[in-house]
């Protein structure tokens, strides 16, 4: 292992660290890291525009490069390669993070790693919890993305369900907006959640029930409009029933992933492991917990600052992929679109995307 740049601008968030991939402890590995937010240019929209989130990063990135490597006391010759997010995303800032770090590669003459964003999502448990081993099944929730996985190895993942439709950030996001929340809009749907009945709105919870193993939100979100439209309800009452009858969703489609791994005769998993930015719910973790504990299995959340996008995660998928000799040329293209198992079976709706 070894000392790693690791750059990540996938969406609204521009962030630089340096990874040490031979300490033991995520105090330790994360030698510096810094995330600049676009939270402010993105709020009078209620939601991500590429083309703002792509200026924004062009203009923060190569400042945020030199200060983290000042609050480290290195220099780019000490670094042993530069990881940067190659995809998916939104195309623009992937663009601007991975042309940034090919320049650096060229001009320190360090190996470049091109990181699959989701695979930072996967792995960030193991950067946080030293003791996680392969295999284990992981909850890939964010605002782009609601998969589950089984993640074998470094590079060797098997799909077991992804969204149709609409992913859970997303859902969290679009609820925000519809109750006047701001954004982003999963933290704030959170804590108004905290002061309602989760009984309180009737809502759908598709696909619960079914052997259909995957995910769908988009009916749930249009619930969520028609109970707001209709005036019967208080804000943080519709909040509260959302979040429960999201939480509900993921509950049973976890489930069924777990019956599906248990009964297949695969190789035992490790732990159940949630990541990505809906992972940051601590009613979702909860309910994970009992859920994972009723399976024999631990369940291995990273801490909140991992859960968003960062670059401490980018960093460490490259740590891993260097360990093992894995490095890109400077041609590498810049990726919308990237899934972590390419063999996995098309699915009816948008889920195809991921």
């Amino acid at each position: 292992m070894a000392l790693i740049l690791g750059i990540e601008s996938s969406c609204d968030e521009t962030a630089v660290a340096i990874i040490d991939g031979s300490a033991g402890s995520l105090e330790a590995r994360i030698v510096a890291q810094r995330i600049a937010s676009q939270d402010a240019e993105h709020a009078p929209y209620g939601g991500v525009v590429p083309e703002i989130a792509a200026r924004a990063h062009a203009e923060v990135i190569a400042p945020m490069v030199g200060a983290v490597l000042a609050d480290a006391g290195l220099t780019l010759e000490d670094m042993d390669a530069i990881a940067a997010t190659a995809g998916p995303g939104l195309i623009g800032g992937v663009m601007v993070g991975l042309v940034t770090g090919k320049a650096l590669a060229m001009a320190a003459d360090k190996p470049l790693i091109g990181v699959n964003h989701l695979e930072g999502h996967a792995l960030s448990p193991r950067l946080a919890d030293p003791d996680l081993a392969y295999p284990y099944l992981l909850l890939l929730v964010s605002g782009g993305h609601c998969q589950i996985l089984e993640v074998r190895g470094l590079g060797d993942y098997r799909r077991l369900a992804t969204t149709i439709d609409d992913a859970l950030g997303e859902a969290f996001d679009k609820t925000a907006k519809i109750l006047g929340l701001g954004y982003p809009g999963g933290p704030a749907v959170e804590r108004l959640a905290r002061e309602g009945d989760p009984r309180a709105v009737l809502l759908p919870r598709p696909l619960v029930g079914s052997g259909e193993p995957h995910f769908s939100f988009a009916g749930l979100k249009s619930a969520v409009m028609r109970a707001k439209d209709s005036g019967l309800h208080a804000d943080a009452d519709i909040a509260a029933s959302f979040q429960q009858a999201a939480i509900d969703c993921v509950i049973d489609r976890t489930r069924l992933a777990l019956e599906s791994v248990r009964d297949s005769g695969a190789a035992g998993m490790s732990a159940l492991v949630v990541a990505g930015g809906v992972a940051a719910n601590a009613a979702l973790r909860g309910a994970l917990e009992t859920l994972a504990a009723g399976f024999g299995l631990r369940l291995v959340a990273p801490p909140g600052k991992l859960c968003t996008d960062n670059a401490a995660m980018i960093g460490w998928a490259g740590a891993e992929r260097f360990a093992l000799g894995y490095t890109d040329p400077l041609d590498l293209p810049a990726r919308p679109r990237w899934p972590l198992d390419a063999n996995a079976a098309p699915v009816r709706g948008a889920g195809v995307k991921a």
